[in-house]
């Protein structure tokens, strides 16, 4: 898996400043030189606000990469998710209302987080969206997005799935109303060339994702495979997989120590790796290097951080990085 090159340029440039502090926020430090580009700012500070649940591995790997820049730039982060759009809105207001130097914030309901969002804009903090609503992020104001390309990704998938012989999917969608993972299934549909069936599940119970996975396999038996957008989720479908006596070829988004485990012991296919810890780290970077220097990153389009592929092939390559919570 590769990185843009104008991502590698950004992070061989950017100079390493601050020191870290615990609770999961920043030291302030005094900048190197308060004239260079991306030089720590004391003064600032950046919220990220995401629709990921607490606890999620997905949404914990882009804290890391959040708090790890910074630590870098010696500058307070806070991060916050919440998966009510309702209360996304308020923590938005919230960062708003405390005057914070930048917002970073995730948008699987771009409709619901549109005027707090704008309320943002119009008090010139500078918003940089991930992960999802890409397709918004420019018309709401925001400077960049960050993330991937949800409907490329779901073509990658579905060419994978079609050469593994799947030719009856089952998608599995884990949050209801998030445009990005319905992305994902039409993608993934449009490649495969057979038919893709979704499944509307809920991530915060797990042990009904199961079921209903597992009910799903032993009443259709054409099914033969499975393809999970979360990584906890995929744990859930090989779970359903090995209860239904399923031959169902398994994939997912996305990664997890175990995720990768079973990659390596052949009980999922592959993961879709859209790299989320860049998702935390790089908005910061470029947060900072607006606040410094006024750059902007992207050019008027996202900055892909994947989609890339974990197989059996680099398995191992990636487990320790996953388990270290920076893949």
């Amino acid at each position: 898996m590769r990185r843009t090159p104008i991502v590698l340029a950004l992070l061989g440039a950017l100079t390493v400043a601050g020191c870290s502090s615990s609770g999961g926020q920043s030291a302030q430090s005094a900048p190197a030189s308060s004239a260079a580009a991306g030089a720590a700012t004391a003064s600032a500070s950046y919220a990220v606000i995401t629709h990921g649940a607490p606890g999620d591995s997905f949404w914990d790997v882009v804290k890391n990469g959040a708090e790890a820049a910074g630590k870098q730039y010696g500058v307070q982060v806070t991060y916050q998710g919440d998966g009510d759009p309702a209360k996304q809105s308020q923590l938005i207001d919230q960062a708003v209302s405390e005057k914070a130097d930048g917002i970073v914030v995730s948008m699987a309901n771009p409709d619901a987080l549109k005027e707090a969002i704008g309320k943002a804009v119009a008090a010139k903090i500078p918003v940089i969206t991930i992960n999802s609503g890409a397709d918004s992020s420019k018309a709401f104001g925001a400077i960049t997005h960050v993330g991937q390309s949800e409907d490329v990704a779901g073509r990658g998938a579905g060419e994978q799935l079609k050469a593994a012989g799947v030719t009856r999917l089952l998608c599995v969608i884990h949050e209801a109303g998030n445009v990005g993972l319905d992305q994902r299934c039409k993608g993934a549909e449009q490649t495969l060339g057979g038919t893709v069936e979704r499944l509307q599940v809920d991530v915060s119970n797990l042990a009904d994702v199961t079921s209903k996975v597992t009910a799903k396999l032993q009443s259709d038996k054409q099914v033969n495979g499975v393809l999970a957008l979360n990584p906890a989720v995929a744990v859930a479908a090989r779970d359903a997989v090995k209860d239904s006596g399923s031959q169902a070829k398994l994939a997912t988004f996305d990664l997890s120590g175990d995720v990768v485990s079973a990659i390596k012991d052949g009980e999922v296919l592959f993961a879709v790796d859209q790299q989320q810890y860049l998702q935390g780290y790089l908005p910061i970077t470029f947060l900072n290097l607006y606040k410094n220097n006024l750059n902007t990153v992207g050019g008027g389009l996202p900055v892909n951080t994947g989609p890339g592929f974990v197989t059996k092939d680099n398995a191992d390559q990636v487990a320790k990085l996953a388990e270290a919570g920076t893949r």
